[in-house]
């Protein structure tokens, strides 16, 4: 039986390019597919903003982060709330990512010419008590050269191959069939669409020119999730999140539309945890987009006030950056679909990250200087671009004007003033002295008390309405589309298993298309972090198991 490769790899993202890189470096053939043209390869990790989860790396320890394995699985597993019967692979898929991250991880990055910011950040502090919700101490790493940085040794290890012969890429092709010829899912089809020079994220043709079959021992899906598909996120979207919103944004490209999973199914495969997704409640409008309803994610710092459409304050422990989900579930039960952060200038230019490696060209660009030139700047260049242009943005000298503003940017009278204002008002009453009954002052002045948070990503506690913190600013935040939580089920192995639970012979997956590992390596929820990494930990688990399968 003659094979055109010893492996076929369905997706150029990040899962697929550490799945090449490891079948190439095991001396196998490979053939890589995506649908879009060469200047996507990296999907989007490209985009990212690089963030790696770590536990108990050098880097923490310099920041006098006291880490171990027990603790982060502890957060890992409090986070994610397994309780299904499907969840018996995602949670071993769960203990083996956290060794991974508190072992080899790190040294396996760093030899291949990856290296890391010093400063440690603190995502999803969540805010239920130990066994809950969130990270215990900060764990998100940042790639200097953000997710550009984290691509390119592996796509480095892809070129190298394809010089070798070992490596054939073939862009514009969309695959709508896998089958099998002799027991074994052996067969790809699908269409080969007309060239494109679109640039990286942009629509590109859909028009076929073409059709392809090729055949190989072993194929890897790693074709991403549904966040470009905004039909089949509310198709799939869980009932335990009410009616989902009428207005979202994308955090990712139209072209991840998820129908790989649905070609996958057809085969045999087992498509569990659908109405697991991971979507942000901090989406402001790109004010250049490259993408057809373009979001940009507020990385934020605990200080702003978080309020609903009508004003009213957010509740414990809704605070910026403590938990995603649980905000996304009560911003579903207000029945509007957007939120706002109010804040001052001071503020803005302390707490206000914006995720994407487009909005961080100082450590895209790795470049030291421009590092220490933003955090000499009172609001970074791409956020104060965003308070000048931003759809979004409501800048104002005092709170009358600025309610008047909110309200102008959604077209409905929402809110009023005395609502706001006591909301305001009550908080800074707050700030006068060291105690208070505010548990949002209280994780302010504990955040502060971490030397990474008090450098770059807290501001120093003060009233909001001071005049010589302003001026006042608000912002509307939309739901942003990003991850699906869920995916083909999978063993350690990366083999894809049937509604039996027996492995499809032939067929692997690994990334997004897998929940990055096991159908839902993350349960409900994620600690942050942790998608770059699943992609790279699933990729490198199939690239290996499928190059010892067909040796």
């Amino acid at each position: 039986m003659t094979y055109d490769a010893d492996v076929i790899v369905i997706g150029a993202g990040l899962a697929g390019l550490v799945a090449t890189a490891e079948l190439v470096d095991a001396g196998r053939t490979v053939i890589l597919l995506d649908q879009e043209p060469e200047q996507s390869l990296g999907g989007q990790a490209h985009w990212s903003f690089g963030g790696l989860f770590f536990v108990d790396s050098p880097e923490q320890r310099r920041m006098r982060i006291k880490d171990s394995r027990a603790l982060a699985l502890q957060d890992w597993l409090g986070t994610a709330g397994f309780d299904r019967p499907e969840d018996t692979w995602p949670r071993r898929w769960a203990e083996a990512y956290v060794d991974f991250a508190a072992g080899e991880k790190r040294s396996w990055l760093h030899a291949q010419g990856v290296r890391f910011f010093p400063v440690v950040g603190w995502a999803e502090r969540g805010g239920y008590g130990a066994l809950g919700h969130g990270n215990s101490v900060p764990r998100f790493h940042i790639t200097w050269g953000t997710g550009p940085g984290l691509v390119e040794p592996f796509a480095r290890r892809i070129r190298a191959g394809a010089d070798r012969g070992l490596v054939r890429l073939r862009f514009r092709h969309r695959v709508t069939g896998i089958s099998r010829t002799a027991g074994a899912l052996d067969t790809v089809t699908g269409e080969i669409l007309e060239p494109s020079a679109a640039e990286r994220g942009t629509a590109s043709s859909r028009k076929p020119v073409g059709g392809f079959q090729l055949r190989a021992q072993a194929v890897i899906v790693a074709a991403g999730g549904i966040g470009g598909n905004h039909d089949l996120v509310r198709k799939q979207w869980p009932a335990r999140l009410g009616t989902p919103p009428q207005r979202m944004l994308s955090g990712v490209p139209a072209h991840v539309d998820g129908l790989m999973l649905g070609i996958a199914e057809d085969a045999g495969a087992r498509h569990i945890n659908k109405d697991r997704m991971w979507h942000y409640t901090e989406g402001i409008e790109n004010w250049n987009p490259i993408w057809a309803r373009h979001g940009i994610r507020i990385l934020p710092g605990p200080s702003s006030l978080w309020l609903d459409a009508t004003g009213r304050r957010l509740p414990v422990p809704l605070f910026p950056g403590f938990d995603t989900l649980g905000t996304l579930d009560h911003i579903m039960q207000t029945g509007h679909d957007h939120t706002w952060f109010v804040l001052n200038r001071r503020i803005i230019g302390k707490e206000f990250g914006l995720s994407g490696s487009e909005q961080n060209p100082d450590l895209t660009g790795r470049s030291v200087r421009d590092v220490i030139d933003r955090a000499r700047q009172a609001v970074p260049a791409p956020v104060q671009a965003f308070m000048d242009r931003g759809a979004d943005f409501v800048v104002e000298r005092d709170l009358s004007a600025l309610v008047r503003g909110m309200n102008a940017v959604t077209g409905e009278d929402l809110l009023d003033e005395a609502t706001v204002r006591r909301e305001t008002e009550a908080r800074d009453r707050e700030i006068a002295n060291p105690f208070t009954k505010d548990l949002q002052v209280t994780a302010i002045r504990g955040a502060r008390k971490y030397l990474g948070d008090r450098l770059v990503r807290t501001a120093a506690p003060h009233r909001i309405l001071d005049p010589a913190a302003g001026p006042l600013i608000a912002v509307r935040l939309s739901v942003l589309t990003r991850k699906s939580l869920g995916g083909l089920e999978t063993d350690l192995s990366s083999r894809v298993l049937t509604e039996s639970g027996d492995p499809l012979p032939g067929l692997y997956a690994a990334g997004e298309a897998a929940g990055f590992g096991g159908g839902g390596v993350h349960g409900y929820r994620a600690l942050e972090g942790t998608f770059l990494g699943g992609c790279i930990f699933s990729g490198r688990a199939a690239g290996r198991a499928a190059a010892a399968a067909v040796g």
